[in-house]
């Protein structure tokens, strides 16, 4: 039974679940900023909610990827790309990787719907929805959202932009935006573009070894249909711009202060993560040191910004 139970865990791919925690830490802590406020019963809702709605997704991605035929042709896989394998090595059904995808997609779903009631949103119940659907159609006939050159978009626009505003609105509970009413200006969308930005960086880079099985099931990744070299490109070019934002928002958002200085101390370890982006170490199908950093940068850029965010609130929003 305890094996059982391990297996079922690692099914989920606890080693990625960073990325559900990474934006309701910004959101709520960049509301924190705003407000001096932090609901931690709302925190803990949206947290569990988004833990549940990425568990559920990674083992119905699996479960898609299976019977596409794509994990099956991966003979290389990686730690961190390839699925779980655990459907491959015989080590779980895919009808009990259906079920239990199912079961963790139903709990968040739970989750939002206990949001809803408490908050009384419509808002947060359509970004649910988009959040539930999104997840599900990232590998789900009809529309493999990451079989058509949409899927990396679609992962930074829901664990970035989305649950950061997910967040952001639970605790305010309201929603403003770059250039708001006078006495408005929080302006959490340099943060959520951040950690959008990281996310996207996440998925995009474990594209890089599974380049030729994925091509071989019509998987139309961004380095399936543009090469590694372009590709390789536009992932420095992407990272760059994060340093960058948080650069600009030091100018231009003074909520952002604290948050875009804690993330610009991440830069040694974005320039490390830039130099291994080079097209033939990406190449070499066995250099993952990249992946691996991109995932730390991940983590350590998104609690940058909400310690940021954190010290702001608690010196009473002085700059």
């Amino acid at each position: 039974m305890k094996s059982r139970f391990w297996i079922y865990f690692l099914a989920t791919r606890p080693g990625f679940l960073t990325a559900a925690a990474a934006p309701v830490l910004v959101g709520s802590a960049a509301a924190f900023a705003f407000t001096g406020f932090f609901s931690i019963s709302d925190f803990i809702l949206a947290l569990f909610a988004m833990l549940f709605l990425q568990a559920g997704s990674n083992i119905i991605n699996d479960y898609f990827d299976h019977l596409s035929g794509d994990d099956p042709a991966n003979k290389n896989p990686t730690p961190f790309s390839g699925g779980s394998r655990l459907i491959q090595q015989g080590r779980m059904s895919p009808r009990t990787a259906l079920c239990e995808g199912l079961i963790l997609l139903a709990a968040g779903g739970l989750l939002g719907i206990i949001i809803v009631l408490l908050s009384g949103s419509l808002l947060i119940l359509v970004l649910g929805i988009v959040g539930l659907l999104g997840g599900f159609f990232y590998t789900a006939k009809p529309i493999k959202l990451s079989y058509r050159t949409l899927g990396e978009i679609t992962i930074a626009f829901l664990f970035g932009i989305l649950p950061v505003a997910g967040s952001y609105y639970l605790q305010i509970g309201m929603v403003d935006y770059c250039i708001p009413p006078p006495g408005l200006n929080s302006c959490f969308i340099p943060a959520a573009a951040i950690v959008s930005i990281l996310i996207f960086l996440i998925i995009f880079i474990n594209e890089f070894p599974d380049v030729g099985p994925d091509a071989s099931v019509g998987k139309k990744t961004l380095v399936v249909r543009f090469g590694v070299a372009r590709c390789a490109s536009l992932y420095r070019a992407a990272l760059a711009l994060t340093y960058l934002i948080a650069a600009a928002s030091l100018f231009f958002d003074r909520y952002m202060f604290y948050a875009a200085i804690a993330y610009l101390l991440t830069l040694p370890l974005g320039i490390n993560v830039f130099r291994l982006a080079d097209p033939k170490k990406l190449s070499e199908a066995h250099d993952i040191r990249v992946n691996a950093r991109t995932i730390i940068l991940h983590s350590v850029g998104s609690l940058a910004l909400t310690a940021g965010f954190v010290v702001y609130g608690l010196a009473g929003g002085r700059p």
